[in-house]
């Protein structure tokens, strides 16, 4: 876990509402970084990112809290969600699996952050493509709910394998240089 141990550990409460808050608007700026697909209803976003940023610079609980909260936003009608979208129905609609997926994902790169996956490069880039894993796991079996599997993969999955696969080295690289930097 990158930042600062003493912040995140602080039996003050309103401090680490603070510090969620500001991950659940980081989120919502990486949001409005939204590309449609001209052939898929799931934009390519930064969200991503900020989910495998997030776990492992904030840990699981904060990095937890951060997500939920930025799913509360967007769902009572903040335009946090891609491209400024909001609302509850956004949720359950094709890209709602992605966005429930970002709860397990936060989670997990937190709690392998704080067991010290992030302090070699190799388990850090593991630790990126795991959370990146269980985001397309949740997005790609709540797409096939009304696309079915194989259209879920076409449209969901295989044109954003490149795109993921850049985050995941852009998040390594950042999670490690700073954590390197912090020792």
């Amino acid at each position: 876990m990158i930042l600062t141990k003493q912040l995140i550990k602080s039996k003050s409460l309103t401090v680490n509402l603070v510090i969620a808050l500001s991950g659940s608007l980081l989120l919502a700026l990486l949001a409005r970084l939204s590309i449609p697909v001209p052939f898929s209803p799931v934009p390519i976003t930064g969200q991503t990112f900020g989910i495998l940023f997030l776990g492992a610079v904030l840990g699981s609980r904060i990095g937890i809290l951060s997500v939920i909260m930025y799913i509360f936003e967007g769902s009572i009608g903040l335009p946090v969600f891609a491209g400024g979208t909001m609302g509850f129905l956004y949720l359950l609609g094709p890209t709602g699996g992605y966005l429930i997926g970002f709860i397990p994902a936060v989670y997990l790169v937190g709690y392998l952050s704080e067991q010290g996956w992030i302090n070699s490069f190799t388990s850090a880039f593991l630790t990126m493509i795991i959370g990146t894993s269980v985001i397309f796991i949740f997005g790609i079996s709540w797409l096939s709910v009304t696309a079915g599997f194989g259209t879920a993969l076409l449209i969901g999955l295989y044109p954003y394998i490149p795109g993921a696969a850049i985050k995941i080295i852009l998040a390594t690289v950042a999670v490690y240089s700073m954590n390197r930097f912090n020792k």
